[in-house]
């Protein structure tokens, strides 16, 4: 098998590619600087810009059996990498006939109900603007067997392993685990067509995700 990571030379996506290949997954490692990615028998990194068109973006997947985006701008170019971005990826994986499509968002980005009226979330409203913006299309505007992987404030300590999925509230994920959780939606269809919310917890996240 073999997966295209946008944003691999991010903190999630380096993770992303360590785990994925200790699956025996072929990763194809997209970044807009792929020298930062270490390139093996299992791992090619290629030069790919989020703001370039649909059609453009097609040639570097037309190999891939799955596409991840968890690119960002970390708030400099929001409308056009964290938003307008993910939804070019979303058209080229269309274009290519590439079907599995799983995304890395924030908590409750589909909500705004809930963020646009708390004071925590005022410093962070166009990021999550981009987000909703993004994570709608994708539910709305496709046909793709998509997965949305919602995580909670990221920590730099050590992986637990153990997660919570659909928590009621807002609160913490290493980044080791964001990036397990994500590889083990990979070929799991009950996450297929799903929104999944996540925290730190006492579940192991195989076990966790079968019940999200």
């Amino acid at each position: 098998m073999k997966v295209f990571i946008a944003g691999a030379s991010g903190r999630i996506g380096k993770l992303l590619t360590v785990d994925l290949v200790k699956r025996g997954i072929n990763v194809i490692a997209a970044s807009r600087h792929p020298e930062a990615v270490s390139a093996s028998d299992k791992v090619c990194p290629v030069e790919f810009d989020l703001k370039a068109p649909a059609k453009t973006m097609v040639y570097p997947l037309k190999d891939a059996d799955a596409v991840y985006f968890v690119a960002g701008s970390r708030g400099k170019d929001l409308l056009q990498v964290d938003a307008f971005g993910a939804v070019s990826l979303m058209k080229a994986c269309e274009l290519a006939g590439i079907k599995r499509f799983i995304m890395l968002s924030s908590f409750d980005a589909t909500k705004p109900e809930i963020w646009q009226d708390s004071p925590s979330f005022a410093s962070l409203t166009d990021y999550y603007i981009a987000k909703y913006f993004a994570d709608e299309w994708l539910i709305q505007n496709t046909d793709l067997d998509y997965t949305i992987v919602q995580a909670s404030y990221l920590s730099e300590k050590p992986g637990t392993g153990l997660i919570q999925v659909n928590p009621p509230a807002m609160g913490e994920n290493t980044l080791d685990d964001v990036a397990q959780t994500l590889a083990e939606c990979l070929d799991m269809p009950t996450t297929y067509k799903k929104v999944i919310t996540m925290c730190q917890g006492q579940n192991p996240i195989e076990e966790a995700l079968l019940l999200a």
